[in-house]
């Protein structure tokens, strides 16, 4: 009874759930980024009296205003906490998107072989994405400052991200029952899917559209347009 209630749930989540996910996340971060495009305008030209133009610094100032920048940057004010950001984001994207595992069902899937990498270096990336959920939760429940403006969401947000790795986790080592695991696995990753784009999660699709963009975020490309007034 159980094995078979198991197998429908795992036929669920594999085909119709995932589909389903998929078309989620493509039509919801479509729709929050064109969200965002309505919360811009082109940007404006504005032109610098003659005399600002011909204004240049030194280079000592130059410098000391470079230094001023990083006396303020995340790096400098919170070095700890931008170092696992970091790693927390690049192995987030490059554990699921890189996985065998992941590569093999899609090759199955649709016939396609996406790139992927060592199990044992995915395994380690996902060992990083969960010592750095705990570190974040930790900072959560432990700081005051964080604690006051942290809400049921955030932890809600916590555990749908550190579930389809913690799952994965004990499938990969075949910890507990396989077929089980394998299928929270599944529904967890399916779950984290339909809620990224219209939570919090969203932000690391939304960072490349507003740095590349939005002006006014002093993005590498300067931008085409800026957030309306």
């Amino acid at each position: 009874m159980y094995d078979s209630m198991l197998d429908s749930i795992y036929s669920f989540a594999r085909g119709p759930m995932l589909w389903a996910a998929v078309l989620i996340l493509c039509a919801g971060t479509v729709y929050r980024i064109y969200e965002l495009y309505l919360l811009t305008s082109r940007k404006k030209k504005r032109l610098l009296p003659a005399s600002a133009a011909k204004v240049s610094l030194s280079p000592e100032e130059q410098t000391l205003d470079r230094l001023a920048r990083f006396q303020q940057s995340a790096f400098a004010v919170h070095p700890v906490m931008f170092i696992v950001s970091i790693l927390f984001h690049i192995c987030l994207f490059a554990a699921p998107l890189l996985a065998l595992g992941h590569s093999l069902e899609i090759y199955r899937s649709w016939g396609i072989t996406p790139p992927s990498l060592p199990e044992p270096l995915i395994d380690g990336m996902t060992v990083i994405v969960l010592l750095c959920g705990i570190f974040f939760l930790m900072r959560r429940l432990v700081l005051p400052r964080v604690q006051a403006i942290s809400t049921l969401a955030d932890y809600v947000l916590l555990a749908c991200v550190m579930a389809p790795f913690l799952t994965g986790f004990f499938a990969y080592h075949h910890i507990f029952d396989y077929k089980t695991v394998i299928t929270l696995h599944l529904l967890a990753g399916n779950i984290l899917l339909i809620v990224l784009p219209f939570s919090k999660i969203g932000h690391m699709v939304y960072f490349f559209f507003v740095r590349l963009f939005i002006g006014s975020e002093f993005g590498p490309a300067r931008g085409s347009r800026e957030w309306k007034p």
